[in-house]
């Protein structure tokens, strides 16, 4: 299959309601070996073009044409909610039709390749956010994919595991499509890019290095922007012109005729500049009015070689104090956060009459069967109207239908600023933010930094990404992996 294509879309078009385009007469071509970026706004489509090549959608119209007996393979987001039960061993069976009898041997070769390891009896629940995300890509390695798609795979990795993967990706000889918003990460082994654009719902194939294809489409805009602005000032001085020649007789109304036959042109001629996707508006956490020691640590506990150990600290968070905390996948860094939010963590008291405000990586602090609006109108702090609720959400992007939708129905990326808006809604006194910036469109992460960077109360967190953590200060930091 060496150079030849692999995938290939032939003007395919896409809806989810009538009349309503995602996709409109989409024709790309992918070679064997390829690795590609799937790039650009909400909802343009990068999920649905996922969903067409499993055959989990279905084009309204074109084709899709695959190599000779082409295998899929698909690292989600997220494991399902009905497969955390199951342990690890029973997970990887659900990938085969028929269990071969060499099972247990490929579950330790593709466990090995993303370099996980903790027991195979173990429940997926038990796991940590990055060991869930490494389980997702062996998941799909276990299949012997030929096209492999990457669905934001660096969520929950440590820079550890993010490592391993480019490292993976770069030595992989097959077909690899990705979705992320890491760009750094990208441009360490992606050789191509697709744009979707949200408002044409067109694509445009671009080669060469991430980075790169950023830059070009960058200048690309700029020129077609100047070249407008020249077209632009040109029709406006000629219909200036027409106008006045039009009032003049014989030879000038001809004139004027043909000055209006040029205008025309040069409208035809105005480039459609591409529209970037909204950014979410600039907002504040107000804090609540606490005085005090907000949380005293005095221990941790860890898991180390499969154990639990008890590290002794000494740190106390009052208002304005940013904890920074860092470790491993696997280490208990999740189970630490949750453990403060329920108030079970032995060796840290926190304040009374606390609020906290939990930021799960996961989401298991939303109520997937709750409808937005009703749980937006649960986290209000008191005094908030219906009106401040409403307004709130407008500001991360979450209006109209939205707010009558279930949880459930929401995109990641959309479940994470409703989590968002539930914090600003809540008023807390503390914030404990897991993984923040999982599913937020890279668009939205410098609102978000100023925001976190400038809550008065105290706030604890745990980041992966680098770029995000520069934007914000901190004067406290729990190095678990050291110990």
């Amino acid at each position: 299959m060496e150079n030849k294509t692999v995938l290939r879309f032939e003007d395919v078009t896409f809806e989810y309601l009538h009349k309503k385009k995602i996709l409109d007469e989409v024709s790309f071509n992918i070679k064997n070996g390829a690795k590609i970026t799937l790039m650009g706004q909400n909802g343009a489509g990068k999920s649905t073009i996922f969903k067409l090549i499993t055959g989990e959608l279905k084009q309204k119209e074109g084709k899709i044409h695959f190599g000779n007996d082409v295998v899929i393979g698909t690292a989600k987001q997220v494991v399902d909610r009905s497969d955390l039960d199951l342990t690890i061993d029973e997970y990887y069976k659900k990938a085969f039709h028929e269990v071969p009898g060499n099972i247990g041997a490929q579950i330790a070769n593709v466990m090995n390749a993303v370099n996980l390891n903790v027991p195979r009896d173990r429940k997926i629940r038990e796991l940590s956010g990055g060991q869930q995300a490494r389980l997702l890509l062996s998941y799909a390695l276990i299949q012997d994919p030929d096209i492999l798609l990457l669905d934001e795979p660096t969520n929950n990795l440590d820079d550890e595991g993010i490592d391993h993967l480019i490292q993976f990706l770069i030595m992989y000889n097959k077909t690899v499509l990705v979705i992320s918003h890491e760009a750094d990460f990208l441009n360490c082994f992606t050789d191509g890019v697709i744009y979707l654009d949200v408002f044409t719902h067109k694509i445009e194939q671009y080669v060469g290095d991430y980075y790169t294809v950023v830059e070009e489409i960058k200048n690309r805009i700029e020129r077609e922007q100047r070249s407008n602005a020249q077209l632009e000032k040109q029709i406006k001085d000629r219909k200036e012109k027409a106008n006045f020649f039009s009032h003049k007789g014989g030879k000038m109304r001809k004139l004027a005729k043909k000055m209006r036959e040029e205008i025309e042109d040069a409208e035809d001629n105005l480039v459609d500049v591409r529209r970037e996707d909204k950014s979410i508006k600039e907002f504040e956490i107000p804090a609540q009015d606490i005085v005090g020691k907000i949380v005293e640590i005095n221990s941790v506990t860890i898991m180390k070689n499969h154990e639990l150990i008890t590290i002794p600290q000494e740190i106390i968070l009052r208002k304005g104090d940013h904890l920074l905390v860092k470790g491993p996948n696997g280490i208990g860094k999740s189970t630490l956060l949750k453990k403060i939010v329920s108030g079970t963590a032995e060796g840290i008291q926190t304040i009374k009459d606390l609020k906290i405000g939990y930021y799960s990586q996961d989401f298991d602090n939303l109520d997937f069967d709750s409808v937005v609006f009703d749980f937006l109108q649960k986290t209000m702090a008191d005094g908030t109207s219906t009106e401040d609720a409403r307004r709130v959400a407008a500001r991360f992007l979450i209006t109209g239908d939205l707010m009558g939708r279930k949880i459930s129905d929401l995109s990641e990326g959309q479940k994470g600023l409703l989590s968002m808006a539930s914090l600003v809604l809540m008023q807390p006194g503390l914030l404990i933010l897991d993984e923040p910036t999982n599913h937020i469109n890279f668009r939205h992460l410098p609102v978000l930094a100023q925001a976190i960077d400038n809550f008065e109360g105290a706030f604890i967190m745990v980041s992966h990404m680098k770029e995000f953590l520069d934007q914000i200060k901190f004067n406290h930091f729990l190095e678990l992996g050291k110990y």
